[in-house]
């Protein structure tokens, strides 16, 4: 799915208006219809609505729900600012409204002698995408004081007081929603930390935009969806053998740390390569073999990552446990300068490149990297919020022509083409240490069955989350661990085997 902007969304609208053709009003009954179900769908417990509508057409949206809830036979009260002009649609559809004499039209003011119950639903009709500015101070109050209800929260479209495509002022008053009902499309400032707290859980609901300006329009920002991920997944095919499938080395492990190498071993065997090896100090052995029987492994001393054979077919997953000793700093070191291929590198990998600026030039072309914030800063600088680290990030895949798997709530690939792929699987159980090995594996074991880096990359942190979400509805985000989240991998695959109807 498409990121667009806000200015893109526009121009979408009008284009669906002129192409259809459709009235705006029309498309806006469109969009109101497509909420009022949901909300009719999945609030049958809640009888009681209160609509708080502003004067363009998130307002005019909220107006149209309002009737439409009302004839669902739901009790709806609607808050407005009859002070300010409305606009063109919003007018007709307050004219609409005002024909019910069972919906009471209040104004904002009149919030301070409403008791709203634990069965009233605020839907929030605020401001749409189009905002640019700062909230006035009238607006940051009734926002500050509908946050204080304990009410469930939906907004339409956008939490009002966000904007779709950047970062918020950090004491900007912001509605902060339960569930947000947006409109075909994510917009980017609901992925990132700062902005997306505000959201709640998004549903994209389709209101059937025009289909040839949303496949024509250039963008480099997207979801990973389903249907990107029923592109870029191979079937296991039937006359095949393990040399089909690749060789994974996963290089790791080091006294006290062996877990991570282990981690990283048992999530490439389960991903499915042909064969897996695990390079490990001689302390991990019986660890290893005991724990990862179906990997052979290589032992190497403190300078181990010299000793790799290296074969065609290898594909190197390096850091899980590494260590950062002045040995293993200058073996892994050589071995980049020697190394063209590219490799996944990790953890203590990406703590030893972090020492030197200039180390990260000793990265192979292609190659994907896994930093969480701190690693991401400890390699390429400060940044001051994740939009910017962002920003960073797409100047330095496009400098060293790597992958950066940028981790995250919603975790972002990006390409050295300066693409971005923005994550929606996963949950905050995976905020555990031992969930970034788990990943490095998947991704080493993507690439060693022949997936090109950026579908190894996209297929890979689509499936981490995806596992992780059935892994949490086993044992709760809390309780959760990442031996668990592996051992939901066959369940994933059965998923997308059945949608490539490969299973009866």
């Amino acid at each position: 799915m498409k990121i667009l902007t806000a200015e893109q969304i526009r121009k979408c609208d009008q284009f669906t208006i002129e192409k259809e053709p459709v009235s705006s009003i029309l498309l806006m009954e469109r969009a109101a219809l497509a909420c009022s179900d949901w909300i009719s769908e999945n609030c049958k417990n809640h009888k009681k609505f209160a609509v708080f509508c502003g004067n363009g057409n998130n307002g005019g949206d909220g107006l149209a729900i309002a009737r439409m809830l009302y004839l669902k036979g739901f009790d709806v009260d609607v808050f407005i600012n009859d002070q300010r002009k409305f606009s063109e649609d919003a007018s007709v559809n307050l004219k609409r409204l005002k024909d019910f004499s069972g919906i009471d039209i209040k104004k904002y003011q009149d919030i301070n002698e409403c008791n709203f119950d634990s069965k009233t639903i605020i839907i929030d009709a605020l401001f749409g995408t189009g905002l640019s500015r700062e909230l006035g101070e009238e607006c940051q109050e009734l926002i500050n004081k509908l946050n204080d209800k304990k009410s469930i929260r939906i907004s339409i479209d956008i939490p009002s007081g966000l904007f779709a495509d950047t970062i918020i002022e950090k004491d900007s008053s912001v509605f902060k929603a339960d569930y947000t009902l947006s409109f075909q499309f994510w917009k980017k400032s609901f992925l990132h930390p700062e902005t997306g707290k505000y959201t709640g859980k998004v549903i994209i609901l389709d209101i059937d935009l025009n289909k040839e300006f949303i496949e024509d329009v250039q963008t480099k920002d997207f979801i990973i969806d389903d249907y990107l991920i029923d592109d870029i997944f191979n079937p296991r095919q039937e006359f095949s053998h393990k040399g089909t499938y690749g060789k994974t080395v996963i290089v790791g492990g080091s006294y006290g740390k062996i877990g991570a190498a282990v981690l990283s071993t048992k999530s490439a065997l389960k991903v499915g390569t042909g064969l897996t090896f695990a390079l490990a100090p001689k302390c991990g052995y019986e660890v290893l073999q005991s724990t990862c029987p179906e990997a052979m492994f290589i032992e190497g001393g403190t300078d181990y990552i010299q000793k790799i054979e290296m074969e065609k077919d290898v594909i190197l997953g390096i850091g899980p446990g590494l260590g950062t000793n002045s040995e293993t700093e200058k073996a892994l070191l050589e071995f980049l300068k020697d190394h063209s291929k590219p490799i996944v590198l990790d953890a203590d990998a990406l703590n030893i490149i972090s020492k030197d600026k200039n180390n990260v030039s000793f990265i192979p072309k292609g190659s994907i990297i896994t930093p969480h914030p701190k690693e991401f800063e400890q390699l390429f600088g400060n940044t001051g919020n994740s939009f910017e680290r962002l920003e960073t990030a797409k100047k330095k895949a496009i400098e060293l022509q790597i992958y950066i798997v940028l981790k995250d709530r919603h975790t972002q690939v990006i390409t050295p083409e300066g693409k971005v792929y923005y994550n929606i699987t996963g949950n905050s159980g995976l905020a555990k240490g031992g969930s970034g090995d788990i990943l490095t594996g998947i991704l080493t074991s993507f690439l060693a069955q022949g997936y090109s880096e950026e579908e190894a990359a996209v297929l890979g942190v689509w499936f981490h989350g995806k596992a992780a979400d059935l892994a949490a509805r086993k044992y709760s985000k809390e309780a959760m661990l990442p031996t668990e989240v592996i051992s939901e991998f066959g369940n994933v695959f059965q998923e997308l085997n059945r949608r490539n109807k490969i299973t009866l």
